[in-house]
């Protein structure tokens, strides 16, 4: 058990490390490309640490295996589909908020730029509402889960093709993303006699999501055998316990950049990787596994929906109150107490 916990807690470590490496390098990429922080947090950033959740159910799902041991497989395949959403959508925007509620206080704002924003919840609230009329459309009717897929996949690329279009008039209106610090692999550059130029932000990047990736597999490894250890079934394991570890690159990245006031790209990295994880997915879920309902998965879609419709409100107002994001946190206890008393 002992060797568990410090192999997590260096796995957190590497997760650290390349988060910061990782913000660094996307700031200064949004700024020489001359993006909107809406681009450069929903599409680059959130798709960049997005990769560690979606690697965890493609393996458990195709890793198969005969007898029980495929069925195993694709309750943690479904499980961490369903339960990336939920982690972001509750437990990550909490920690966001509370990360910057010692400077702005109960009663501060967090203000991302509201447009975008609103389009991110809005592709997700329909993504997802679509994702549970499939999980509760009959298995033998599979075709209407193909139907499903491709629909939550086209709608994936119509969010990609409007947050683009946005892009350049965000721009114009003073939200263009801005990098206030020397990237790291610069500092390093001019010693070696080498240019701040793409090349070196595309190396950058290619090192951080490297780390990111290594690490998040660590800590879901050390994760997994603790929670064997303990004993939990492999449908909690992946809805409840390894979105702690594949979502850490979000909540990093997201505190980060939001204790540096950079909101919109705090903001964005966690909606727009909401986005992600509740069109594509799902989308594959829906062709590899039955698809079918259970209560901890229910409760889980019904938990979700809640906190993205909540978040949808905030997202009218003038900026977000700190003290609203707190009780997304809240709804994940909730959904805690609702699954493990079950």
């Amino acid at each position: 058990m002992t060797h568990l916990l410090l192999e997590l807690a260096a796995m957190l470590l590497v997760i650290l490390a390349a988060s910061e490496l990782f913000t660094n390098a996307l700031e200064a990429l949004g700024e020489r490309l001359r993006i909107s922080e809406g681009v450069t947090g929903s599409l680059f950033a959130a798709v960049g640490t997005a990769l560690p959740e979606t690697l965890v159910p493609i393996l458990a799902i195709v890793g198969g295996g005969g007898g029980g041991h495929a069925a195993v497989n694709q309750d943690i395949g479904v499980g961490a589909i369903l339960g990336a959403p939920l982690m972001l959508s509750t437990l990550s925007t909490a920690l966001m908020a509370f990360a910057v509620l010692g400077s702005r206080g109960w009663r501060g704002r967090i203000a991302p730029e509201a447009s975008g924003l609103r389009r991110d919840l809005n592709f997700f609230l329909g993504a997802f509402v679509l994702a549970a009329l499939a999980m509760v459309t009959p298995v033998v009717l599979a075709m209407l889960h193909a139907l499903f897929a491709v629909a939550l996949v086209a709608l994936y690329v119509v969010y990609i093709i409007a947050t683009v279009r946005a892009s350049d008039g965000l721009v114009e209106a003073g939200h263009g993303t801005a990098s206030d610090r020397i990237m790291y692999f610069a500092r390093i550059g001019r010693g070696l006699g080498l240019s701040h130029g793409l090349l070196l932000i595309l190396l950058q990047l290619a090192c951080a999501v490297g780390l990111l990736v290594w690490g998040a597999q660590g800590f879901i490894d050390g994760i997994r055998g603790v929670a064997l250890h303990v004993g939990i079934s492999a449908l909690l394991l992946s809805l409840l316990v390894i979105p702690v570890a594949t979502e850490l690159p979000e909540k990093v990245n997201s505190i980060l950049w939001i204790r540096r006031r950079k909101d919109t790209l705090a903001f964005g990295n966690i909606t727009g990787a909401m986005v992600f994880q509740g069109t594509l997915l799902p989308a594959i879920g829906m062709m590899l596994t039955p698809w079918a309902p259970s209560f901890a998965v229910m409760t889980g879609i019904a938990v979700t929906l809640l906190a993205a419709l909540w978040l949808r409100l905030l997202a009218s107002l003038p900026g977000v109150p700190v003290w609203a994001l707190l009780l997304n946190g809240g709804l994940y206890a909730v959904y805690l107490a609702l699954t493990l008393g079950h």
